[in-house]
């Protein structure tokens, strides 16, 4: 999960010609879902708001609704209530939609929050609090893991999410061992390099951290 920026994406021309009240969301053509999904992938590339996997055929892909369309209506056609998620059953917006009763205001939203103050993704696939956080900011944090459930100690997403960040382990190693024979002006450019070609890739953050050294551990 990292912050995704929605201010230079303009909101789809189609979401002015449908109206809460009068319209719902199974009234959208498939061409009026084209361009949401588009204006989606300018923000998120092609990856889930929540967990950062690839929205391809093997995970599935839907228009998300932050704010659920059951309990927050008005939101239907919102775009600000609008992102791309997965469709697995067991994580991100379908595990949301599925939860019971929760306080929406300690969800954080990716395009409001930067979502790499309240975790650190380790190499082992685990995600960790910051250990800076409030009390108040580590419940925040706790519910967004818990309702998307991005965290579960056997599921897939750490596997993902280890698979992708062990590759960069060596570079970091690697790194290392230049910084103990190199200045700063020749291998710093080389790290820039690294964490500008991963910010496109699945997990991108799992990624940064480690090459940060951030998140690397045994």
């Amino acid at each position: 999960m990292h912050q995704l920026d929605r201010s230079y994406v303009p909101s789809p021309v189609c979401l002015s010609r449908y109206q809460h009240g009068r319209d719902n969301w199974n009234n959208l053509s498939d061409a009026d879902r084209q361009e949401i999904r588009v204006a989606l992938e300018v923000m998120q590339g092609r990856r889930c708001a929540y967990c950062e996997c690839s929205l391809d055929a093997h995970h599935g892909q839907h228009i998300e609704h932050f704010l659920q369309r059951g309990r927050y209506p008005q939101g239907t056609f919102d775009w600000n209530n609008l992102f791309w998620s997965c469709e697995r059953d067991n994580s991100c917006g379908k595990h949301k939609d599925g939860c019971d009763s929760y306080n929406h205001d300690d969800l954080i939203k990716p395009d409001v929050e930067d979502p790499e103050q309240f975790f650190l993704f380790v190499s082992n696939g685990s995600i960790a609090l910051r250990a800076s956080l409030t009390a108040a900011q580590q419940h925040r944090a706790k519910e967004t893991l818990r309702i998307l459930n991005l965290d579960a100690q056997w599921g897939p997403l750490r596997h993902m999410r280890q698979r992708a960040a062990r590759g960069y382990i060596q570079v970091v190693e690697d790194i290392m061992e230049m910084a103990a024979i190199h200045p700063p002006d020749v291998r710093q450019p080389l790290l820039e390099q690294e964490l500008d070609q991963s910010r496109s890739l699945p997990f991108c953050t799992a990624i940064k951290h480690v090459l940060t050294r951030q998140g690397v551990t045994r």
